[in-house]
C-alpha cells in the first residue's frame, strides 16, 4: 500500500511538470520529486588544527559547509576552485532584488512589464510574452521557485535599467562581500567563460542572502501557481520538500556546470548552508548537500550565552566622570559550538588599559572572548554604556563653583 502511494505521488508530480510550459523546469526527469534521495556515505571524522573536519565521499567537484549563525567554515573540499555556478548566479541577482525592496526603491506590489530581451532570453523560464505584466512578488516566486531565467532578467532590467547595468550592480556587491574569486557576466546563470564563482563565495552570498528572512516565504515553497492557477511551480531544489529544517535555497544545472546547489537549512537555532557544485547528476548533489548537512547538525549546536557578570566600570582620564560602565551584547544567533559541550564554555573579558575623554556611548574598549575547552570559538565587543565628556577648564570651573554652593 505505501509503495503504491508513493508511486502515486511521484506519477501526479510528474504530469504537474508536463503540464507546466514546456521548458518551464531547470532540469528534466530528475527533478521530479523523489523522497528516496541517496545520502553520501561519511567515512569518519579526523582530528584537525581548530576543530573537527568531516572526511566525506563526496560526489562533486568542489564543497563546502558553514554555519550561518557566524560563517564559520566547518567542512571544504576545492573551496576556491573556480567553477561555473550555473543558477545558483541567482542568488545574487536575489540579494540584490531584496536590497532593492528594503531600501523602497521597488515594492511587491509593483507592476512590470517584459521586455523582448528577456521573454527571449532562453533556458528555465516561465514563458513571459513581449509585453505581458507580472508584479514584482510573482517575479520573485518564479526565480526562487522555478529558477526562471526571464522572470530574473525582466527582475534585473527593472531593478537596474538593463540586464548589463545589473550585472556590473552584481559584481560590485561581489566585491562588497569579499567574494574574491567570482565574477559574473550574466544575473541569470548562463555558461559564460566570464561567468565564474567559487563554493566559498556562494557560500558568502547564500549568507548575505538569508540575512533577509523575508526572503525563505519564496524559497521554501514546494509548489505554487502563476497566471490564476495557469502556470504551475515546482521547486527545483527538493530538499525543501524531503529535508527537516530546509530553508532553501538554490540549484543549478548547466551543460559546463553539471549539478550545483547551494542548500540551506535551520535546526534548533543552527542555522547550515551546504554548497557543492559540478556533481553528474541531480541525485548526486542532493545526496552530497544532505551529507553535508547531516554531518552539521550532528555534530554542532546553537547556543546562546549570556555576557559576563563584571564588565567595569574602566578609569577614564581628563573626563567629567572617573570611570565609565561597561555592556556587551553576545551574538544574536548565539554562538556554535560542538555538541555536548555547553558545560565547557567559558568567557574572558579583556580591556583597554586606560581610555580617555571624551567618549561616545556604544565605544569599543574590550573584547570578549569565548573558549570550548580553552579554544577560541567566538568574540564580541565590550563597549562603553554612557558618554564621558572631557574635562575642560570651563566645566571645571562651574563643577567647582556648584561645590561651593552646596557647602555654603
Amino acid at each position: 500500500m505505501k509503495g503504491s502511494k508513493r508511486r502515486a505521488a511521484a506519477l501526479a508530480a510528474g504530469l504537474l511538470l508536463m503540464m507546466a510550459p514546456a521548458g518551464a523546469a531547470e532540469t528534466a526527469w530528475e527533478e521530479i520529486p523523489n523522497a528516496n534521495i541517496p545520502a553520501a556515505v561519511i567515512a569518519r571524522e579526523v582530528a584537525e588544527a581548530g576543530g573537527m573536519q568531516a572526511e566525506l565521499s563526496l560526489p562533486v567537484k568542489s564543497a563546502i559547509l558553514i554555519d550561518q549563525n557566524t560563517g564559520t567554515v566547518r567542512y571544504e573540499k576545492n573551496a576556491d576552485q573556480p567553477l561555473p555556478p550555473a543558477s545558483i548566479t541567482k542568488i545574487m541577482s536575489l540579494l540584490l532584488f531584496m536590497e532593492a525592496l528594503e531600501s523602497g526603491k521597488i515594492g511587491l506590489q509593483d507592476t512590470v512589464t517584459c521586455s523582448e530581451v528577456a521573454a527571449g532570453f532562453g533556458g528555465s523560464q516561465i514563458w513571459l510574452k513581449p509585453g505581458e505584466e507580472m508584479t514584482v512578488e510573482e517575479l520573485l516566486k518564479a526565480v526562487a521557485v522555478q529558477s526562471a531565467n526571464d522572470a530574473t532578467v525582466c527582475l534585473a532590467e527593472y531593478v537596474a535599467g538593463s540586464e548589463t547595468a545589473f550585472v556590473q550592480q552584481m559584481n560590485q556587491k561581489a566585491a562588497e562581500l569579499g567574494m574574491e574569486n567570482t565574477h559574473f557576466a550574466c544575473c541569470a546563470g548562463l555558461d559564460n567563460e566570464e561567468h565564474y564563482s567559487t563554493a566559498r563565495d556562494i557560500a558568502v552570498m547564500s549568507r548575505a542572502l538569508l540575512q533577509y528572512p523575508g526572503i525563505t516565504e519564496y524559497t521554501t515553497i514546494w509548489m505554487d501557481t502563476l497566471r490564476g492557477g495557469a502556470t504551475s511551480l515546482v521547486n527545483t531544489n527538493r530538499l525543501v520538500r524531503f529535508y527537516q529544517g530546509a530553508t532553501g535555497l538554490k540549484t543549478g544545472t548547466t551543460n559546463g556546470a553539471g549539478c550545483c546547489l547551494s542548500a540551506s537549512a535551520t535546526r534548533d537555532g543552527l542555522g547550515l548552508i551546504a554548497v557543492v557544485l559540478g556533481a553528474a547528476n541531480s541525485n548526486d548533489r542532493f545526496a552530497a548537500a544532505r551529507a553535508l548537512l547531516d554531518w552539521g547538525f550532528a555534530n554542532y549546536a546553537a547556543v546562546t550565552i549570556a555576557p559576563p557578570e563584571t564588565l567595569g566600570p574602566l578609569t577614564v582620564t581628563h573626563g567629567t566622570e572617573p570611570v565609565v560602565e561597561l555592556t556587551a551584547q553576545p551574538p544574536a544567533g548565539g554562538i556554535v559550538i560542538p555538541k555536548g559541550q555547553r558545560d565547557a564554555v567559558s568567557q574572558t573579558v579583556t580591556l583597554t588599559e586606560q581610555v580617555q575623554a571624551p567618549l561616545a556611548a556604544g565605544t569599543e574598549v574590550g573584547t570578549v572572548t569565548v573558549t570550548v575547552d580553552g579554544e577560541a570559538v567566538a568574540s564580541y565587543p565590550v563597549v562603553t554604556a554612557a558618554p564621558v565628556q572631557r574635562m575642560t577648564f570651563a566645566r571645571a570651573f562651574a563643577r567647582l563653583g556648584q561645590g561651593l554652593l552646596a557647602v555654603g
